[in-house]
């Protein structure tokens, strides 16, 4: 059965309530109101830090009433008013203009031409000054804003500091006096099995909590550029979206964002962003009105343990480096395409997500240490990161998710020639073996490879004749390919099915 990723606000009028919900995605607008763009230069948020590990002693609490007490203060309700244009029914059905506006004996009723539809999620105190964390989603494309504190209902326009659609979070600002900031924790330190409380108002109920745990950290894979979901079984449902997961003492983890469900209700699935992810994307909007990332200018993929023993690897924990963008800091720190980095800064590289996420979060212009392995030796790298720029061609990670692919049997290899090139548009620095041909339904196309794609290294070395390929010796486990297509290189492993 198909799994949903829901968004978790609630939007009235627009039938979400018991039916399928929408997709998490990063949504195409850069802001809030269409041009909205975030002044910066505002003054810093005074937040409370407290970055200790939790006492796990494996004793359960009979009750989390203090911690309760302590936090609700903090989370309040966002109620937002969008005014969307309507479509009259007399003028857009064809009376009017058939008739005449002034149809003897008829007038014609005057329709609105726009209505207001109201929609509702959550958010979180985390400074005195006023500043709330809450999701993009929450109040993408809204009028008006509204936060409402607890528990005596006072309502405040907020002010959009700033959005960030590639993670899903967003800053307000309220003039009020007497709030009660959450304390922040730290959420690299949580742990699966850890207890976990979140606090927002589904439904429009009113502030509700629901306990459970850490279920897993990590997840991604939701339809954003920057993701590093925490797991929970706290139950989560439609307007929890921007609320809070606190840990056992109260302290705030994450900013609840999502759940998987078929229905649109919780069903023991929910995601929340971690907070040192959302504080991170906080500061950079208030202190530059957008969020400036890292760049470092490659084309990544995780590797499978098929191809792990290709790089000469114990795991497949790493990134892939399968393509150096020209002129970048990565080519500049002398990083190759081939190259597996598995840590950066000092912390193992998961994957290809979690090298994104760490170069995303890192400061541009500073120097971080790189440990590369390269031809099954480790070398250290330093790279100076660049600004990653909102307008810069998206080097998007590959999934390596397929293997074992048929080699060469389900496709058609033709040497380049210039008129090859023309005709495929294949750059002038990119040599190969150009697919003419694939087999429509094996697993070559299944891989994603389509005609135009260009071999460029078998079991990394570089092949530009067909000849080349006799000397590769084609094992039952499959060669290592690099790819180039449609401007980005990858790598695949693939077998020859005549093999076996």
């Amino acid at each position: 059965m198909k799994k949903t990723i829901a968004i978790i606000c609630s939007r009235a009028r627009l039938g979400l309530l018991g039916a399928l919900m929408v997709a998490v995605a990063a949504s195409a607008a850069t802001g809030w109101m269409k041009d909205f763009k975030g002044s910066g230069n505002r003054p810093k948020a005074t937040l409370n830090i407290n970055d200790k590990p939790l006492e796990r002693d494996g004793r359960m609490s009979v009750s989390f009433a203090p911690v309760i007490q302590d936090v609700s203060p903090s989370v309040v309700t966002i109620s937002t008013t969008t005014e969307v244009k309507t479509r009259n029914g007399w003028n857009n059905n064809g009376w009017e203009q058939f008739f005449g506006r002034n149809f003897p004996g008829f007038r014609f009723p005057d329709m609105p031409e726009s209505e207001s539809r109201s929609g509702l999620g959550s958010g979180v105190v985390v400074s005195p000054e006023g500043y709330i964390l809450t999701n993009n989603h929450v109040i993408e494309g809204s009028d008006e804003i509204k936060v409402i504190l607890s528990p005596d209902n006072e309502e405040h326009i907020a002010e959009v500091v700033g959005v960030d659609p590639k993670s899903d979070v967003a800053v307000l600002k309220i003039d009020a006096d007497g709030l009660r900031p959450i304390e922040l924790g730290d959420s690299d330190q949580i742990l699966v099995g850890d207890i976990v409380l979140a606090l927002g108002n589904p439904f429009g109920v009113g502030q509700t909590v629901t306990m459970g745990m850490v279920s897993a950290k990590g997840r991604a894979h939701m339809g954003l550029d920057y993701e590093d979901f925490i797991q929970t079984d706290a139950a989560i449902n439609p307007g929890n979206s921007g609320g809070a997961l606190v840990d056992a003492e109260g302290r705030l983890v994450g900013i609840n964002t999502a759940i998987l469900s078929r229905s649109g209700g919780n069903v023991g699935i929910g995601f929340a962003i971690p907070v040192n992810l959302a504080r991170s994307v906080m500061e950079s909007l208030i202190d530059h009105g957008q969020v400036v990332r890292g760049f470092l200018g490659v084309n990544i993929q995780d590797v499978n343990p098929t191809m792990a023993r290709y790089f000469d690897l114990e795991n497949n924990s790493g990134a892939v480096i399968a393509d150096v963008v020209n002129d970048s800091p990565a080519e500049a720190s002398g990083l190759k395409a081939g190259d597996v980095v598995v840590t950066f800064d000092g912390t193992k590289v998961k994957d290809s997500r979690h090298l994104k996420l760490m170069v995303g979060q890192s400061i541009p212009e500073k120097e971080y240490p790189v440990e590369i392995v390269r031809e099954g030796k480790v070398k250290e790298l330093a790279v100076s990161l660049g600004t990653l720029d909102a307008d810069a061609p998206r080097w998007a990670s590959r999934s390596s998710k397929y293997s074992n692919q048929d080699w060469p049997t389900d496709m058609r290899l033709s040497e380049l020639t210039p008129e090859l090139r023309r005709e495929y548009q294949v750059p002038s620095r990119v040599d190969g073996l150009l697919v003419t041909g694939v087999k429509q339904g094996e697993e070559a196309w299944t891989a994603g490879i389509r005609p135009g794609a260009v071999i460029q290294e078998v079991n990394r070395i570089p092949v530009d004749s067909l000849k080349d390929l006799d000397s590769i010796k084609f094992e039952e486990d499959g060669v290592l390919v690099r790819v180039w297509m449609e401007g980005n290189f990858f790598y695949r492993v693939l077998k020859d099915r005549s093999m076996g």
